[in-house]
């Protein structure tokens, strides 16, 4: 037997050396032979994975009996799309092993037993999601602003890179062109206004959105 094994992290400083470990053991422990496909730093929601669609051209070509992963979330996260995929890798032949969950879709048991553990999976995300939406909301509703804290440049710095260009103030002061057309746009109107004055316009260039 011929075995793909997959393995995948959802940030790039993650290791996915524990799950290759446990997989190579139970590979070694059938007598099979094994070709890996990893994916690092890809979230698992995504249905397209460079090493994923490797795996997918390689399993149509028939390189491999049996796929297998650490569990199942590895796989994906998307049950619509796990299912999917397992269905059209069972349609070609191919078999498929979670070691997490005991999983093993050469089995009546182990077809149906993917089919709950994939909706619970499913069930789990939308929880999470509603939780962080809902922590957002309360956020909102609280009046505080979302996103990184706005940064006070003095105008004296803005007043200082006016010769120079665009890109090259923004790269300067650290913040993006739009900024910088901004904040040049406030000094313009505040030397129009010649108020004698820091105008409010003024006042708002030293901040950063």
């Amino acid at each position: 037997m011929k075995a793909a094994i997959y393995t995948r992290t959802s940030t790039t400083d993650q290791n996915t050396e524990n799950q290759a470990i446990e997989l190579r053991r139970y590979v070694e422990a059938r007598g099979w032979t094994a070709v890996e496909y990893v994916d690092r730093g890809v979230s698992g929601a995504k249905d397209r994975r460079p090493a994923l669609d490797e795996l997918l051209r390689d399993a149509r070509r028939r390189r491999f009996d049996v796929l297998l992963c650490w569990r199942l979330d590895r796989l994906g996260r998307n049950l619509k799309h796990l299912l999917t995929l397992l269905e059209d890798l069972n349609a070609i032949g191919v078999a498929f092993v979670s070691l997490g969950e005991s999983i093993d879709t050469s089995t009546p048991s182990g077809r149906l037993q993917l089919h709950v553990l994939g909706a619970l999976a499913q069930f789990e995300r939308e929880r999470i999601r509603e939780r962080v939406l809902a922590g957002l909301a309360r956020v909102r509703a609280s009046g505080r602003r979302l996103g990184r804290p706005r940064a006070i440049v003095p105008a004296e710095r803005v007043a200082a890179v006016r010769h120079l260009s665009i890109a090259a103030a923004a790269r300067l002061l650290g913040v993006s062109t739009a900024t910088v057309k901004r904040w040049r746009r406030a000094v313009a109107q505040q030397t129009r206004d010649a108020a004698g004055g820091v105008s409010p316009d003024l006042a708002e260039a030293g901040r950063v959105v």
